[in-house]
């Protein structure tokens, strides 16, 4: 089976030091959430540039992959992924989080 990715991209924050600090603070809640130990980290953390002249519409994406279509889907479905999910809602200051799911192209 082909992995799958969940992406959450980051309109730009309206405050980026708030944005950072509960950023920060929701990291944490999905390892809680999820069970994952602290000291691993299943995803990846990309910000973006942004210059004056060509502003970026992302600060930061979120990236994390699953084994299977069926596995994130479960995990999407979950209480706990739930209340993960709304809380990347509540601390995206600069608008609602795009939340995609995806494959590698090959």
């Amino acid at each position: 089976m082909s992995e799958v990715k969940l992406v959450v991209l980051y309109p730009q924050p309206k405050n980026v030091a708030q944005f950072e600090n509960d950023y920060s603070e929701h990291i944490a809640l999905l390892h809680e959430k999820m069970n994952i130990p602290t000291d691993v980290k299943p995803y990846t953390i990309t910000k973006f540039d942004s210059h004056p002249d060509t502003p970026s519409a992302f600060y930061q994406m979120f990236s994390m992959p699953f084994s299977s279509e069926q596995m994130l889907q479960q995990t999407l479905a979950s209480a706990e992924m739930q209340e993960v999910a709304n809380d990347a809602v509540r601390i995206s200051s600069g608008g609602a989080p795009v939340i995609l799911t995806g494959k590698d192209a090959i």
